[in-house]
């Protein structure tokens, strides 16, 4: 019979080092509008008007915000062109694109969630 490795104990230390990249990143992306923001990229690049209609509840203000946080964190890339009249169009950049395998992860796991919560209504119902 095989012998069961005992696990080592985790230290402070490595508890520490694992909770701070995850705060790191959720400091970049928390709130209500930036994985939207990501999401509604991730589908093309856009214009500020098409990502205002297609994102459901954000004002202009906020997705101007959000945007700006976005481009100063290398995410999004802004880009004016000289045209009559101007044309700003928002597009992720490849640093942003990084974010694709995650996004499609909580995507599964909220799709999966969900099911889960409401099969677990419908019985206790």
């Amino acid at each position: 019979m095989a012998k069961k490795t005992e696990e080592k104990p985790r230290t402070h230390e490595e508890c520490t080092k694992a909770i701070l990249p995850v705060r790191d990143a959720l400091d970049i992306l928390s709130g209500k509008w930036k994985l939207p923001i990501i999401i509604s990229l991730s589908f093309g690049n856009k214009r500020f008007s098409q990502m205002a209609r297609q994102i459901p509840g954000i004002t202009d203000k906020m997705l101007s915000k959000e945007l700006r946080d976005l481009e100063m964190n290398q995410l999004v890339k802004r880009t004016v062109y000289d045209s009559v009249p101007v044309v700003v169009e928002y597009e992720m950049t490849a640093y942003g694109k990084t974010l694709e395998r995650l996004i499609d992860e909580l995507q599964d796991w909220g799709m999966k969630h969900r099911k889960r919560i409401l099969k677990g209504h419908k019985s206790s119902s």
